[in-house]
């Protein structure tokens, strides 16, 4: 019988500026494969997201280098999607794609919001953590979700989508509003600690 895993861990999450969030993540392989370091990253990703109110997050943004990301999101149908998809690529689309603009905002950019186009379907292939294929299909907010993600894995963010000016006033809002962020998250760690 396999010992019980420890309790989730709430990770710090890395911001904007941070050199890890700039570069491609490193593809994961068999080594990391089904191993009990994978599976515990997966479980404290997780608990991070839902602390900090997220709907994704990627390993970078937990200060891991590997292309992997966990997801808890409604469609625009209002079907919840929760997994993880470990290597994701996106699959080409058509350049003459519908597009939907709405709000999207990033943990690692805490406070800041704004309008941003995205196709309004989008389809990741990757593998599961124990290396098996995968084919996630996702519309509206869960399409822009999956493609935040993978943003991500590959060093960008989606203020990079903006104007010069846009990205300037989206950093003047996680100026003013970083720290009314980080109290909501520590209060809600602090919860999630004491249910332990």
């Amino acid at each position: 019988m396999s010992e019980p895993r420890e309790r989730p861990t709430v990770l710090r999450i890395t911001e904007v500026g941070e050199e890890i969030l700039r570069r491609a993540c490193r593809t994961a392989t068999e080594e990391d494969f089904g191993s009990e370091r994978l599976a515990r990253l997966i479980d404290d990703m997780f608990t991070t997201m839902h602390v900090a109110d997220g709907c994704g997050l990627a390993a970078n943004q937990v200060d891991v280098d590997l292309r992997l990301f966990v997801y808890d999101c409604p469609d625009d149908d209002g079907v919840r999607h929760t997994g993880h998809v470990l290597n994701p690529v996106v699959e080409e689309q058509d350049p003459g794609r519908a597009l939907i603009e709405e709000t999207e905002g990033c943990l690692s950019v805490p406070g800041a919001n704004t309008r941003l186009a995205r196709p309004a379907r989008t389809v990741v292939r990757g593998v599961n953590q124990h290396g098996e294929p995968i084919v996630i299909d996702g519309t509206g907010y869960f399409a822009r979700c999956l493609q935040h993600e993978t943003d991500h894995l590959n060093g960008g963010l989606y203020i990079d989508r903006l104007s010069a000016r846009d990205r300037k006033r989206m950093m003047k809002q996680t100026a003013d509003r970083r720290e009314k962020v980080f109290a909501e998250r520590a209060a809600r760690a602090a919860k999630v600690v004491g249910a332990e």
